[in-house]
């Protein structure tokens, strides 16, 4: 028995062809992807043609600031993603908890502030520094996470392929450049003015976060015992600038602390 010829539910119309091959010129993904459904729902529901066209246009809003978000936070190269809620207050010795909190409302950012956070090794500075940056990107702003000796080497290899100045740039664009680890390891004269440079070209332009291991009156010593660009450099550093201070030991050593009191 011959079966009845009928339409082809799989058939694509050529103007659902056409449709989609201009949502893909657009960049419009998530309306070439659900505007079919999204179409054949709204009809049997009989809503509005503008209620089914201000979902379609909302979720490609939302599909694209995803995106964006997370084009940020891989373009901030955070070596984690921390939060604040992971932070573990009970560690510390000290740490003004409102302080750190308030940070977290990014006001510092409209003002172009600076943040320094200084404590021994094991506190917390990084994981602060990388969730500030991490909130940042989350809410729209650019940021930028490196340590200071990378930043030194990068510049380093920079100048001697003649390219320093688009290398220094990377340091100058974010809304948010988180130098990591300042005074770990020493920095000689071409890496103490390079700092110097990036730190005064972001003064009143952009903010930076700092986290250093050295208390203020120590920081000649990491910039090659330079007084005067020290000097300098902490003036511009801290001319609108919150320091946060963490006391205690290092947490990464809770669990050896721990075994020695057993």
């Amino acid at each position: 028995m011959k079966a009845k010829s009928g339409k082809n539910e799989d058939c694509v119309s050529p103007d659902a062809v056409r449709l989609h091959a201009q949502l893909a010129a657009m960049h419009m993904t998530y309306v070439a992807q659900h505007f079919e459904a999204a179409g054949q729902k709204a009809a049997l529901a009989q809503s509005a043609h503008v209620d089914y066209l201000a979902q379609l246009i909302d979720g490609e809003c939302c599909s694209r600031e995803d995106r964006a978000t997370a084009r940020r936070v891989a373009a901030a190269r955070l070596p984690v993603l921390k939060t604040l809620e992971q932070f573990d207050w009970g560690w510390p010795i000290s740490i003004n908890q409102l302080q750190v909190r308030d940070l977290f409302r990014l006001a510092f950012l409209k003002e172009k502030a600076n943040i320094i956070f200084i404590g021994n090794v094991g506190l917390g500075k990084s994981h602060l520094a990388t969730a500030l940056a991490h909130t940042a990107c989350l809410q729209g702003h650019s940021a930028l996470f490196t340590t200071a000796i990378n930043i030194i080497n990068s510049l380093s290899a920079a100048r001697a392929s003649g390219g320093i100045k688009r290398e220094m740039g990377k340091y100058l664009k974010p809304s948010i450049l988180v130098i990591d680890e300042l005074g770990y390891l020493p920095i000689d004269k071409f890496g103490a003015d390079c700092l110097f440079q990036i730190i005064s070209a972001r003064y009143e332009q952009s903010s930076t976060i700092v986290t250093s291991n050295r208390a203020f009156k120590d920081w000649a010593e990491i910039f090659n015992n330079d007084s005067v660009l020290t000097s300098a450099l902490l003036d511009r550093l801290m001319h609108h600038a919150e320091t946060v201070l963490i006391g205690g030991k290092s947490f990464r050593m809770k669990d050896q602390i721990a075994n020695l009191k057993v």
